[in-house]
């Protein structure tokens, strides 16, 4: 009984261990396979991470790349300033803004380069191929062409290559071509003005809080399309290396019209290095001839040595001053007043007032109305006149603009002067600016003596420019034939006029380098229909300005409500 005992004690003790254990094992299974699965799950999770982890390392470095391949975009951004507008007194758009493209190519991107080369000669003959072939190889981004249109653009990205990359880009536009292009300038590839107004005014130009302001000239384009027009016929009618032409407001100083030519169209980019682009008003330095004279008669009114009608008794067909023969270029009467001295452009008669004047006096002239100084304008390109030196013979050749040199700008600024009163003007492109207080040189009296008598210039017989004198416009006016400082070759022929005369509103200068008669060439000369006898101001700046007048008069009357001519005002009626 006891046996018996003992073995179902056994046996149940066996039971319950085997039992005990075939549940843990039960356990260790389900944990196995629970660690098995959380196993896989980190597995994946790690693969994932991998995964994204290279898909960041490649992100990045391709936004580093990319940022390399675009440095010179970033740059753009960064240069390619937004500039003020600039427009005419009118309001009419001169320069401005607009959106356009750099065409650029990321040699790496570039899958069969002779393929690619053949693309951009075929579609693009005009590019450097030798040049983009070079720089190909180099493999660095470079800018395949500088400011397209989207024209320009389109046709790059028919060619299908991704290896081309469009920069965007604020590029400067000249609404008229080549019309201002010696007033305005020109700005650079990144913006940056470097010549001209665009120079002068950078800093202006560029200011963010004016932004929205234009820079308003004193410049009308329709005078100025006018002029320009007739100043390229002329050069045509009389064979002439260079011209220029300025329209000055006597009273304030506005330049009205500034040409000069030959010219060049400021939307095409280009390095000039040849002369006779200078900008033949501001930076031309010439000797201007006769048109001193009005200068010396003016000097000698205003000393109160002579009247108008004083007479200039025996006077010679030559005088001798050292190694200097001064003589005329037509012959006149012996006994000349100071009026017909002007009126008929004696060079021997304005020796004779310039003697009575003295050295002092004309050197006092020329000191106060700043002639020999650096003009005043806004514009970097000025010329420099050459120094005087006051010589045996200075005072005499002086007296008829030979031996002294300055631009036409401050000639015609001084004609200004002698026709406004006596107010000295500073000449100027800004509309919106202060004018400085004028300083007088000579008095209102003198100031209205010579009015008359360059009026008598034009419309009287024996004066040099009666090809001006158009009904209405009472144009007064003095020529002047010269020969180039320092070269007898060229030829300088100018004519500076004011009208109307009884009460000056504008000064025009005319000015041709080196003209030829036109033998084809008819005039209506008093009447009369003949031929040129001289290769003189008389017969070829006179008639360019009297064409210039006879077509600008009528909008200078509208736009000035003292310029009240009736003859003007019929014609619009």
């Amino acid at each position: 009984m006891k046996k018996k005992l003992k073995k179902n004690n056994n046996s149940n003790q066996t039971s319950f261990y085997f039992e005990d254990y075939l549940e843990t094992n039960k356990k260790n299974k389900k944990l196995k396979k629970a660690n098995n699965f959380q196993d896989r799950i980190y597995i994946l999770f790690f693969f994932f991470f991998c995964l994204v982890l290279i898909f960041s390392i490649k992100i990045t470095h391709i936004s580093l790349y990319e940022k390399n391949i675009f440095n010179f975009e970033k740059q753009t951004s960064q240069f390619s300033l937004i500039r003020r507008d600039i427009v005419d007194r009118n309001g009419a758009i001169i320069s401005r803004n607009i959106n356009t493209f750099h065409a650029a190519v990321d040699p790496k991107l570039v899958k069969d380069k002779k393929n690619f080369l053949i693309k951009l000669r075929l579609n693009f003959p005009e590019l450097p191929f030798e040049e983009i072939k070079s720089k190909l190889n180099q493999k660095k981004y470079f800018r395949l062409k500088k400011r397209i249109d989207q024209i320009e653009k389109d046709k790059f990205w028919a060619l299908g290559e991704k290896a081309i990359k469009f920069e965007p880009f604020q590029a400067r536009m000249y609404t008229h071509g080549d019309l201002f292009s010696h007033i305005v300038g020109q700005v650079d590839y990144d913006n940056y003005g470097i010549s001209g107004l665009e120079k002068y005014f950078d800093k202006q130009l560029k200011n963010k809080q004016q932004i929205n302001k234009p820079l308003r000239l004193t410049l009308d384009s329709n005078v100025q399309y006018i002029i320009n027009k007739e100043l390229k016929k002329a050069m045509k009618t009389f064979d002439s290396t260079g011209g220029g032409a300025l329209l000055l407001d006597v009273n304030n100083g506005d330049i009205i019209s500034l040409v000069s030519l030959p010219n060049f169209n400021i939307n095409q980019r280009t390095t000039i290095k040849d002369k006779k682009f200078i900008n033949k008003i501001t930076k031309g330095v010439y000797e201007l001839g006769s048109i001193f004279k009005t200068f010396t008669v003016a000097l000698a009114l205003e000393n109160k040595l002579v009247e108008t009608d004083t007479i200039i008794e025996d006077i010679p067909k030559k005088i001798r001053c050292s190694i200097h023969e001064i003589t005329d270029i037509k012959e006149h009467p012996k006994n000349l007043s100071v009026e017909e001295i002007l009126v008929r452009s004696s060079n021997v008669g304005s020796v004779f007032l310039a003697k009575k004047i003295g050295v002092d006096n004309y050197k006092k002239f020329i000191k106060k109305t700043k002639l020999t100084n650096n003009p005043e304008i806004e514009l970097e390109e000025v010329g420099v006149p050459h120094q005087i030196k006051w010589d045996k013979c200075k005072l005499e050749t002086i007296s008829f603009g030979h031996g002294i040199t300055t631009t036409p700008l401050q000639a015609t600024a001084l004609y200004a002067a002698m026709s406004n009163g006596g107010k000295l003007v500073i000449p100027s492109l800004i509309k919106d600016r202060k004018i400085k207080k004028s300083e007088t040189i000579i008095s209102n009296e003198t100031s209205n003596k010579l009015s008359i008598i360059l009026r008598k210039v034009v419309n009287s017989k024996n004066g040099t420019a009666s090809l001006a004198d158009k009904d209405g416009y009472y144009v007064g006016g003095k020529t002047g034939t010269a020969e180039s400082y320092g070269n007898k070759k060229n030829r300088i022929n100018t004519f500076i006029s004011i009208f109307p005369a009884f009460k000056p509103n504008y000064a025009l200068l005319v000015m041709l380098e080196n003209p030829k008669i036109n033998s084809d060439l008819i005039y209506n000369y008093r009447g009369v229909k003949t031929k040129a006898p001289y290769n003189t101001s008389g017969w070829n700046a006179v008639y360019v300005a009297g064409k210039i007048i006879e077509k600008i008069g009528p909008i200078l009357a509208i736009n000035n409500k003292e310029f009240t001519d009736l003859y003007v005002a019929e014609k619009f009626n």
